[in-house]
């Protein structure tokens, strides 16, 4: 797809991949058709690479599909200079050594016949049949000339509907992106920036959730390496100094080998070397990093009753670190991913290495992902039930339920900003929560989630009529957030009691599929969003513009906060918890009060599109002095006494912790949320200083959405690197 130049020297290549050499293969494609009774030399090793993973496989359509693709883009150089042939040829090779079968192969060697050359969707399915024709379209780019700057949004929403279809449009969508990647380097600075965000916005979580960590761990390291430059040298020169020392990593494996081999167990036992990234996480996490640090053990197993064999033998022989168990062979994750995680220390020494466990079937998927399932729609795959095959539906084993939350919200965004923005927010949610009905059923939730956004998930828009619910027998709000395993009932009203859902909501909402639902209805019944008639300024109905009252909010109201409406209830926004000096507005809510939000925050524009009245409100004087509360979230690296330390910080600022949340820890990442008393606003930036200087703390940004419960969660954070907030390292 329209890709960049080729940089053969890009330092962030995967280890032990073999390298396709691209001047080659350009000089073979330039040597013009080959005998029909061989391959042609340029795609001889793609060959290879297929008939490793499928001994038996046809390669008579890889064959016309590399003529077809060859000829078409004849003439066609890369901005390096190079046969543009040679990046279709690229993308084939990652998706071939991921396993990949022949039909995606074949795709994928004419991905972009139809978007750059004259080749017409109608030849591609004559030559090469439906399935090929489907996952080539899939993967087109819509035209600038006919959509403009809506073309990029709207070609990734065509991308994931086709997607939910099959699921192998997005592998030759992720494979076209990595080597576009590899070779960004001759584009201009400002377009590999954009590029490069983008891959870590929407690609880097797609293949997340698709579980294909192979490609989604080198474009990290690469997405880092354009990102965070300065941050790159650094770990590729602390990875070349650790390479230029004996791994300590070795002799532990030794040991392990002999432990395992003396116990009778048939395993595989490799040192697997930490990717940029990871090594640069574990240097924020810890501080500094030691020599088995770089990488992690990992055990190869055949079955699965042998992985728990192989934990107990470690866990005899060796001194284990508990709180490094995790069992995601129990509990898989939710992207295909099983494994058994542990750390053990040697003896004597105490050198600490985290251990990976899982059979050779786990490896592929865990490596693969939905690549690894081949073909999931062939009749007799795994993912496909006999009575599938008999009436031609198929059924997707790889659509799960975030994929189909996403098709269903995405159908009721027709603007493509709004699509764009709810697409980033929605991938930015990475992980996912099981929660259970009291029938006994479950579904899934984004981590975070509420009550508000589980209603609309189990009953779309008959949500409207919801009224409360119970969380685990007990009688809570509809803000609550959900947590992993909780029980939920909901509360639906009937007749009068069915008004309608209050704007309120917004705030609480966190998936898209809520938040749509609930502006169209708000939008759709307008008197509903509008406050009381005695909450009405009077000017307004004179259609002139409101004058500041002269008289300040009831002794209910902050102090500090005078708003442009005399005698009423004034409250602040728990989602972005304003103080002086930020600059804020107000909204009518029911009730007779006015909800105060900093004008920055997401709900701002959300209240604006449910119709609800903006009310003026301003600090009293300059906005200064006086004591507030306010709620800040602290993104950090886990670590021991991480906790005390940020109290610590806190106190020392003067700042009483109202309330506190920790999230529980995600690949080595834990979030603190804290609702803090001050005694001066204008403290405020000073604390957050202070707490961004604990060890291992890489952001510190004010609460955007509603605070979870103690021990609660209240979503993930985007695939980045050093945190996005107002105080990021």
């Amino acid at each position: 797809m329209s890709a960049e130049a080729t940089n053969p020297g890009s330092p962030a290549r995967r280890r032990g991949r073999p390298r396709i050499d691209l001047r080659r293969l350009g000089r073979a494609a330039l040597l013009g058709p080959t005998p029909r009774d061989r391959l042609p030399d340029a795609i001889d090793h793609v060959a290879k690479v297929h008939r490793a993973h499928y001994p038996g496989a046809d390669l008579e359509p890889l064959r016309r599909a590399y003529l077809l693709a060859e000829s078409s883009h004849r003439g066609q150089l890369r901005k390096s200079g190079e046969p543009y042939i040679t990046h279709p040829l690229a993308v084939t090779l990652i998706l071939a050594e991921l396993g990949a079968e022949t039909t995606t192969l074949t795709a994928s060697l004419l991905h972009d016949t139809v978007e750059d050359t004259d080749v017409t969707l109608h030849q591609v399915g004559e030559e090469f049949g439906e399935e090929v024709r489907y996952l080539v379209d899939g993967v087109t780019k819509l035209e600038k000339v006919d959509y403009g700057s809506a073309a990029e949004p709207e070609t990734f929403r065509k991308m994931l509907v086709a997607t939910g279809n099959d699921v192998r449009v997005m592998s030759i969508k992720l494979a076209d992106r990595l080597h576009n990647m590899r070779t960004l380097s001759v584009m201009r600075p400002e377009k590999q920036i954009r590029i490069a965000k983008v891959t870590r916005d929407v690609l880097i979580p797609l293949a997340e959730r698709l579980g294909v960590q192979a490609l989604k761990t080198e474009l990290e390291d690469l997405v880092f390496a354009v990102l965070h430059p300065e941050e790159y040298v650094r770990t590729r020169a602390l990875l070349l100094d650790h390479a230029s020392r004996p791994d300590p990593l070795d002799g532990i494996a030794v040991e392990v080998r002999s432990v395992l081999r003396e116990a009778g167990i048939a395993a595989e036992v490799l040192v697997r070397p930490r990717h940029f990234v990871s090594v640069h996480r574990v240097l924020l996490k810890r501080g500094e990093l030691g020599g088995t640090d770089f990488g992690r053990i990992l055990v190869l197993v055949a079955e699965d009753a042998d992985c728990y064999a192989v934990l107990g033998e470690l866990h005899t022989c060796f001194t284990p670190v508990i709180s490094e168990f995790k069992d995601f062979i129990a509990v898989p994750k939710f992207n295909l991913y099983q494994s058994l995680h542990t750390a053990v220390a040697r003896r004597p020494g105490g050198e600490v290495a985290e251990v990976l466990i899982r059979t050779h079937q786990m490896h592929r998927v865990a490596e693969a992902g939905v690549v690894a399932l081949g073909n999931p729609y062939a009749p007799g795959s795994e993912g496909t039930e006999a009575g599938d095959a008999a009436d031609g539906e198929r059924a997707d084993p790889t659509r799960p339920g975030w994929l189909s939350r996403l098709l269903a919200w995405q159908q009721a965004v027709p603007d493509s900003d709004t699509f764009w923005a709810s697409l980033r927010d929605d991938l930015a949610q990475d992980r996912e929560i099981t929660v259970f009905r009291t029938d006994g059923g479950a579904f899934a939730l984004p981590a975070g989630a509420s009550c508000v956004d589980a209603a609309y998930v189990l009953y779309g828009e008959a949500a409207h009529t919801c009224i409360g619910a119970r969380v685990d027998g007990r009688l809570v709000s509809l803000a609550t957030v959900l947590a992993d395993g909780d029980t939920l009932q909901l509360l639906m009203g009937e007749g009068e009691t069915a008004a309608g859902p209050s704007p309120d909501w917004l705030e609480y909402a966190r998936t898209p599929a809520a938040r749509i639902a609930i502006s169209r209805w708000l939008s759709a019944h307008p008197d509903a969003a509008k406050p009381p008639a005695d909450l009405v300024h009077p000017m307004e109905h004179a259609g002139a513009p409101a004058e500041p009252a002269a008289r300040e909010a009831d002794q209910s109201a902050p102090a500090a906060v005078i708003p442009d409406l005399p005698g009423v209830t004034v409250r602040l926004a728990r989602c972005c918890t304003p103080v002086p000096p930020d600059a804020v507005t107000g909204f009518a809510v029911r009730g007779g009060a006015v909800t105060v939000h900093r004008t920055q925050c997401p709900a701002v524009g959300r209240m604006q599109v449910g119709g609800r009245p903006r009310i003026r409100v301003l600090w009293r004087g300059d906005g200064g002095g006086g004591d507030c509360r306010v709620t800040l979230v602290a993104e950090a690296f886990g670590r021991p006494r991480l906790l005390a330390d940020l109290t610590e910080a806190i106190a020392l600022k003067g700042a009483a912790i109202v309330s506190a949340a920790v999230e529980p820890p995600h690949e080595q990442r834990v979030r603190h949320t804290y609702t803090l008393q001050l005694p001066d606003a204008e403290g405020l930036p000073a604390l957050m200083r202070a707490m961004l200087r604990v060890p291992g703390v890489y952001d510190v940004s004010r609460a955007q959405r509603p605070v979870a419960a103690a021990g609660g969660t209240s979503g993930g954070t985007p695939p980045g690197f050093a945190g996005g907030g107002s105080w990021g390292r």
